[in-house]
């Protein structure tokens, strides 16, 4: 593959846009300048850098970002940032999305791929990927709530009671709840028609991988193989 060809399928723009970047003299690898567009190279394991940044050359984009509050899972936000102004301009360029969404006020695991079979293999709801959240209540948590989220609890607008997985409180306040769906504000309206109140929510686990624990708020690592496999077994 050629040099403007890796770039531009990377999502550093235009065709043009790549062209002349390479020109230019911003693209090196191993710290040699490449300026010749049409530069003949093996894809696979290669990294280059452009305006001295390192990029790993990737058929698809696998990274996960830990979401702070205040942050829109949409290109265009309606009222906050979008998660994209937390990430490098070509994962958006490259049609990178989110791996199903979390609401602006939610924190933690994000996937995001532009890898459109995982996308729908994850976010299926035949497929039933697990999905681990906490939460911070307002009020006590009892017995009865437990046991009405375990047993399935009725949303407005569901046909049928909806009940988690797992529910257990890890604290006076802290819930922690397993789910296998994605419905709108799902977490929140469960624990509201169980009795309670969602203050703050976290998800830690999505499937077989969990957040990573050296993943600082509002950073992203791409995903390594391990990472995909749990997911893909999960």
């Amino acid at each position: 593959m050629n040099l403007e060809s890796i770039l531009f399928s990377q999502g550093f723009g235009s065709r043009r846009q790549c062209r002349a970047m390479i020109v230019d003299g911003r693209v090196a690898i191993d710290g040699a300048v490449l300026s010749d567009p049409a530069t003949d190279l093996s894809a696979a394991g290669l990294t280059f850098s452009v305006d001295g940044t390192a990029w790993p050359y990737r058929e698809f984009a696998y990274v996960v970002l830990n979401k702070p509050a205040g942050y829109e899972c949409s290109r265009e936000p309606q009222h906050h940032l979008s998660v994209f102004n937390l990430l490098p301009p070509p994962f958006a360029t490259r049609g990178v999305q989110c791996v199903g969404r979390l609401d602006q006020d939610t924190t933690g695991l994000l996937l995001l791929s532009d890898d459109g079979k995982f996308v729908h293999a994850l976010t299926s709801p035949k497929r039933k990927v697990p999905k681990v959240y906490v939460a911070t209540t307002r009020y006590s948590l009892d017995d009865a709530q437990l046991d009405a989220l375990r047993s399935g609890v009725l949303l407005h607008g569901e046909p049928k009671p909806v009940a988690a997985v797992a529910a257990h409180a890890r604290a006076t306040h802290t819930l922690e709840l397993t789910v296998l769906e994605g419905k709108y504000h799902q977490v929140k309206r469960m624990v509201a028609a169980a009795g309670n109140r969602v203050e703050a929510l976290h998800r830690k686990r999505i499937g077989g991988l969990t957040l990573p624990e050296g993943l600082s708020e509002g950073t992203w690592q791409w995903l390594d193989d391990a990472a995909l496999a749990s997911l893909r077994g999960g």
